[in-house]
């Protein structure tokens, strides 16, 4: 392997961990905003609890994959950085607004209707950014971002205002409310009532991919020819049939409760999802000007960069054990009917010291 190989595969490897701890932070305010029946509250509060101690953690992924963009592959980072201006600043608004909101419902109490008002932003934001994530990664794949001479040639409009990015968007909402709602199964294990609510919306997302996946990869056919052929090779029915019997034992763990096999398989399925996507886009960068090899950094820039990730998660994952060990232990379920704003006040503080 190459060093530019060797640093696109952490990168993907931190894209894939972004999206099973981010993408479920993010599908967890999704149904924080859809929170309906006589146990809205319970649902919000439990939710709320799964991700307040983590969810600023989360981002650290995010932020590795464009460190090691800007760092590895300098000339990709520039064009994609100007041709997707537009969505990527869209992203950073939702993260800001997202997180922001999050905090100010936590410990802005004043009246309801206050809570109210920030729990809408919170979710809707919570929509809004993995859509538009959708729309970035799917739009450099569909080659109208063209790139000549180390010079961005196309406009700030390609790519991503196109039938398939809007499908990739919409792809990214349901996969992380299905993995959200899977998780919070195996959250609300001490809340069984609860836990049925989630189980049903965990059932209803993952039957809700199974079209959304299709229709994407059909647009895929005219709006990203490379993926296209890409998931035509010889290794994608192998991948495909292992994504596809992930997503089938993931509902069948679901419909028959048993849930800590339905958050594997759910795992596994997204994974697998991602690994064929990168795959199918090897070896381009920004289809079909920029590669791994011609847009990566110097060699020694690149070994010294694997050096830097290797001694970086001797500090990183210990760290990040530590975190969820702490804080991601076990909980008692919050029972008291008090308002909104008190539960959740209460529930993404750090628990009292023993």
């Amino acid at each position: 392997m190459t060093p530019a190989l060797i640093v696109a595969v952490f990168m993907v490897a931190a894209l894939i961990i972004y999206a099973l701890m981010g993408g479920a932070d993010f599908g967890g305010g999704m149904w924080d905003f859809l929170a309906t029946g006589p146990r809205a509250v319970r649902q919000k509060e439990v939710i709320a609890r799964a991700i307040g101690p983590i969810w600023e953690a989360n981002h650290v992924w995010l932020i590795l994959v464009v460190v090691l963009l800007f760092t590895g592959f300098p000339l990709a980072f520039a064009a994609i950085m100007t041709a997707l201006n537009i969505p990527i600043t869209l992203v950073l608004v939702g993260v800001i607004l997202r997180g922001s909101t999050f905090i100010f419902r936590t410990y802005d109490r004043r009246t309801d209707v206050v809570q109210r008002r920030w729990s809408i932003v919170f979710g809707l934001s919570s929509f809004f950014t993995p859509f538009v994530e959708g729309i970035t990664v799917g739009a450099l794949a569909t080659g109208q971002i063209r790139v000549s001479d180390g010079r961005l040639t196309s406009g700030f409009f390609s790519g991503w205002l196109t039938p398939f990015s809007f499908a990739c968007g919409v792809f990214a909402v349901a996969l992380f409310a299905f993995l959200a709602a899977t998780y919070m199964t195996v959250e609300t294990e001490d809340e069984p009532d609860l836990q049925e609510d989630f189980r049903r919306r965990a059932m209803w997302a993952g039957l809700i991919l199974i079209p959304i996946a299709l229709t994407a990869f059909l647009l895929a056919r005219s709006g990203a020819p490379w993926i296209f052929a890409g998931l035509t090779r010889w290794w994608a029915p192998f991948l495909l049939g292992g994504t596809s019997c992930c997503a089938l034992a993931a509902l069948l763990t679901l419909w028959r409760r048993k849930f800590f096999l339905a958050r594997v398989a759910a795992i596994g399925q997204v994974t697998l999802i991602l690994c064929g996507w990168s795959l199918a886009q090897y070896p381009n960068f920004v289809t079909p000007d920029l590669t791994f090899a011609n847009s990566a950094a110097p060699a020694v820039t690149l070994r010294l960069l694997i050096i830097a990730l290797a001694l970086g998660a001797v500090l990183l994952f210990p760290s990040l054990y530590f975190l969820f060990r702490l804080f991601k232990g076990s909980q008692p379920p919050v029972r008291q009917e008090t308002s909104e704003g008190e539960q959740i006040e209460r529930l993404t503080t750090a628990p009292d010291s023993p």
